[in-house]
């Protein structure tokens, strides 16, 4: 049974929270995606770098970038909250682009490899991070005709959840909640012969130490366990924003798992290869990366 919130989280905070999570919700979706989008980033770089939690970016690029000068990593700090921004802004439009639209707002590499995996008739797994409008992501399968089953961090707040419900209702497939339940749904739908689309550049304590930015970092081991225990294609894809609320989507080629024979090693060298790929994706738009996670382990 799931625990209740403290009385002053439930009566007070949570909804004084959703009321103002649909007032902006509102004015966002009333506004032109474009607009929307110049708001969003303007409040957000103007507010962001002052609260507290802009000391953990400021410590991550720190520990990511020891050549960078403080200015430089003041300027990526800025430049992400701007990011974040638009991305909140741009989420109650999610329904309205048009990812393979020639004359729309996004650019697409790599189609073909969404084709490949709807059509071999086999269960799959794309992976991406928090970069960009990683919202936009599903949307590059779904409307391509893949629903994926998608992993996701429940909001404490339901009738936030709620919120986050409706936005993402334009990409085909189920949200599975992270926890113990959440594995369970993974499992069958994989078993089922679906597709999963997982964010998997966040700490998980009871990871796997695989190497990051040179350092090893806690990484949560489910894609490779999954992919090589029911042979699934393993597809990673990227959101880059360009100017505004105009992105270029990146699909790669399916990984080339590594194999040995030893479960374990094997786990770990091909989330070693994940975790490659997507700091090379760090490391082309930095100012695009959510750096408020808390990656790294204290030192």
């Amino acid at each position: 049974m799931a625990k209740l919130p403290p009385p002053i989280n439930r009566f007070l905070f949570y909804p004084l929270q959703a009321v103002g999570a649909v007032a902006v919700y509102t004015l966002c979706r009333v506004l032109p995606i474009d607009l929307a989008s110049a708001l969003g980033g303007w409040m957000c770089r103007t507010i962001g770098p002052r609260l507290s939690v802009s000391k953990r970016a400021l410590r991550n690029l720190n520990l990511a970038y020891p050549e960078k000068s403080a200015a430089e990593i003041a300027a990526i700090v800025r430049a992400m909250w701007d990011n974040l921004g638009r991305m909140a802004a741009e989420y109650p439009h999610l329904s309205e682009i048009n990812v393979y639209d020639p004359k729309g707002r996004v650019e697409v590499i790599g189609a073909e490899y969404v084709d490949l995996l709807r059509e071999d008739d086999r269960p799959g797994i794309f992976f991406s991070a928090h970069l960009g409008n990683w919202e936009i992501v599903s949307l590059g399968a779904t409307q391509r005709g893949l629903p994926l089953d998608r992993v996701y961090r429940q909001a404490n707040n339901r009738l936030v959840e709620w919120l986050y419900q409706h936005g993402r209702s334009a990409v085909e497939g189920a949200l599975i909640p992270k926890g113990p339940a959440g594995a369970r749904l993974l499992l069958e739908s994989i078993k089922d012969g679906k597709h999963l689309g997982m964010m998997v550049d966040q700490k998980m304590n009871d990871g796997i130490a695989t190497p990051f930015f040179g350092r090893d970092v806690m990484t949560a081991p489910a894609l490779a366990e999954m992919a090589l225990r029911y042979d699934c294609p393993v597809v990673g894809a990227r959101i880059e924003r360009l100017r505004g609320a105009h992105f270029k989507l990146i699909i790669h080629p399916p990984l080339d798992l590594i194999r040995t024979g030893d479960r374990h090693a094997d786990v770990a060298a091909n989330m070693a290869q994940v975790n490659a790929v997507i700091e090379q994706w760090v490391r082309d738009t930095p100012e695009q990366w959510l750096w408020l996670h808390n990656r790294w382990p204290d030192e």
